[in-house]
């Protein structure tokens, strides 16, 4: 009898190469796909796994899931990756792989598969998960193991066993879509000098592109989730949606870095995320108006940590837990209006408004109507210098 082992599949070089490469070693491969948005078809993923010789290929929708306790819950702690990475890829790898635990739960499989690699993260995120949610299961990584050791190779292994690709020698990128965000890496992009070539833009359009008009737009939040774009509500998927395809024609969303992995080399990502910028500038922007000056304070310090956990794999551990429970009590507040801007490539806020706001008109003005009292100010300055007198 074949051993049992489920396989974190997306249709991809890598995992549509480990099926038959697992199968050589004697494994039932059972396909796990957790629908995050990806944007592909699923069903035709599903034929190719069977193709291959998968014996099950289950799809698991995920996508309001992800949406409403992963990406919002990053968006409400403000946490950027070195300030510029909104975590769409590491968000998945936790929903996925605790979905895909209790899949083999079911299945009473005694193995786990995925198709990441032996220098980056994703590795990490699924693992951790594992060894959480089921201990006892063995961990197979066929890309760190087997004696493939270039996509050219795997590009070859496939054509020889007649597994279907999408991947050339020519265009050798590796992309991650999900309705979060996208993720460009590989090829041409491991230049970190090399401007990223047009083919590598896939739903924003190049800013020199982008309509000359500018769009303007007012985002709605309420306890810090946005819940209406210019008066009208809209469900999470479909807010994230719309505010994707909006801020793709106007160029906004795209960053060029260059990465501190976990395993501690440095990496050249491309992201595409025009939704989530146009969220993370609003909500940000709302908060700056709602939020006492000590909180908002300890909550940004709190985000470089909480977006360090997300990506080094580390969701479901109690600081992440305990810091979710801070920023949810700082979001209670969070309520009110923010008016975007888009202009070839750039979000801009441009207005806020809240009822639960703390800017004051009159101590803020020098018009008429100033309740500002400023013969304070010198006791006040005298006792603030007094210690380095």
């Amino acid at each position: 009898m074949k051993k049992k082992i489920v396989l974190a599949y997306s249709g991809g070089l890598d995992t549509s190469v480990v099926i038959k490469w697992l199968m050589e070693r004697g494994y039932e491969v059972i396909c796990f796909m957790g629908d995050v948005g990806q944007g592909q078809d699923m069903e035709k993923a599903r034929t190719k796994a069977f193709r291959i010789g998968a014996s099950k290929c289950v799809v698991a929708d995920l996508k309001k899931k992800f949406i409403t306790e992963y990406a919002f819950r990053a968006m409400k702690t403000g946490a950027m990756y070195q300030g510029k990475y909104n975590l769409a890829t590491a968000l998945s790898r936790p929903i996925i792989a605790e979905a895909m635990a209790d899949f083999v739960k079911k299945e009473k499989a005694t193995a786990v598969a995925h198709g990441c690699t032996g220098k980056g993260n994703d590795q990490v995120r699924f693992e951790a998960t594992f060894h959480m949610k089921i201990p006892t299961a063995k961990v197979i990584a066929p890309v760190r193991e087997w004696e493939l050791k270039t996509r050219e190779d795997e590009i070859d292994y496939a054509k020889k066993h007649g597994i279907p690709i999408d991947q050339t020698k020519k265009k050798l990128y590796s992309i991650d879509q999900n309705l979060w965000g996208i993720s460009v890496e590989g090829g041409k992009l491991e230049d970190p000098w090399i401007e990223p070539p047009l083919d590598t833009y896939v739903t924003v359009v190049p800013p020199e592109k982008a309509p000359a008009k500018a769009a303007y737009m007012t985002i709605s939040f309420d306890k810090g989730i946005p819940r209406a774009i210019n008066g009208r509500k809209y469900a999470p998927i479909e807010l994230v949606k719309k505010l994707n395809k909006i801020g793709g024609v106007h160029g906004v969303g795209r960053v060029d870095m260059v990465e501190d992995r976990l395993v501690g080399i440095k990496s050249r990502e491309i992201y595409e995320a025009p939704g989530s910028a146009i969220l993370y500038a609003a909500h940000g922007a709302l908060e700056d108006l709602v939020l006492d000056r000590a909180t908002l304070k300890y909550k940004r310090g709190l985000a470089v940590r909480y977006s360090e956990l997300v990506y080094n794999g580390l969701w479901f551990t109690p600081l992440k837990e305990a810091i979710d429970a801070f920023v949810d009590k700082t979001q209670e507040n969070v309520k009110g209006d923010v008016k975007i801007k888009l202009y070839k490539g750039n979000v801009t806020v441009c207005g806020r408004k809240s009822p639960k706001s703390r800017y004051k008109e009159e101590l803020a003005t020098y018009s008429e109507g100033d309740v500002f009292d400023q013969s304070l100010a010198k006791g006040f300055i005298d006792l603030w210098v007094m210690p380095y007198k």
